[in-house]
């Protein structure tokens, strides 16, 4: 059973402080995919990271979005060097604890045509997963025609991992315990137009993602239901269960 998980860039950086990273949350999330990778209760873990305060920041800086682009080159360099910085930290906290994890950089595996349709084959990923590796993926610049490169987010990831792997399970660890209401987690989703009133975009100016609108968006098109959730609840979704909000079109 595949199983994807997202680390929202929120959850594992400072995002309000350019490239800081937050040490306590990521090793709270490294031990919880540990317990389930080196007990094997997961057999199969593929991991995608956000981009936070390294590749958010460079990114607004240089006005690239996921949509609008940049020739310059310096300016991509910036960004994807950022995500690999953030990326190594990440593989370091896993390797510490024996999680068998190995790097996929999207900018070298990926692009976007000029209609911007993605196009990333996941065969590398789905070979390391048949060797009992943990490929762990993360948001990233890629070439687009017509735009230089754009930004591929961690999102977009996921709903293209879920789909080439055919996974069984998929989840998204944000900063908050699910979608909300006000202050109450929405159990489920299964339109758009359900809450569209109470989805705006994110509440950190650098993000060039789109926040949680653009999440519920692009896990309603899965074919397989998803999960929103807070950090404390990585093990729990590990595990087999539901937590936060399950997000699945009709």
């Amino acid at each position: 059973m595949t199983h994807i998980l997202k680390l929202g860039g929120s959850v594992i950086t400072e995002k309000h402080r350019a490239e800081t990273l937050d040490g306590e949350a990521l090793d709270a999330a490294a031990d919880a995919v540990a317990d389930a990778v080196v007990d094997g209760a997961v057999s199969e873990l593929v991991l995608v990271h956000g981009g936070g305060s390294f590749g958010h920041h460079h990114a607004s800086e240089a006005g690239v979005s996921t949509t609008h682009g940049t020739d310059d080159t310096a300016d991509a360099i910036a960004i994807h060097s950022a995500m690999k910085a953030l990326n190594q930290f990440v593989l370091s906290r896993l390797h510490e604890r024996g999680v068998p994890a190995l790097p996929v950089h999207p900018l070298s595996a990926g692009s976007r045509d000029e209609q911007g349709e993605l196009s990333l084959p996941l065969g590398q990923v789905e070979t390391m997963l048949g060797e009992g590796f943990v490929p762990v993926l993360h948001g990233d610049v890629i070439a687009t025609a017509e735009e230089g490169v754009t930004v591929l987010s961690g999102d977009e990831i996921v709903t293209e991992a879920a789909v080439a792997l055919d996974a069984e399970r998929v989840g998204l660890c944000s900063t908050v315990p699910g979608v909300l209401d006000d202050e109450d987690v929405i159990p489920e989703i299964t339109t758009f137009e359900d809450v569209a009133a109470v989805l705006g975009g994110s509440d950190v100016a650098a993000d060039v993602t789109g926040g949680m609108a653009a999440k519920v968006k692009q896990l309603l098109d899965l074919g397989v239901p998803a999960s929103v959730f807070g950090p404390d609840a990585i093990s729990a979704f590990l595990a087999g269960e539901e937590p936060g909000t399950t997000v699945h079109g009709r």
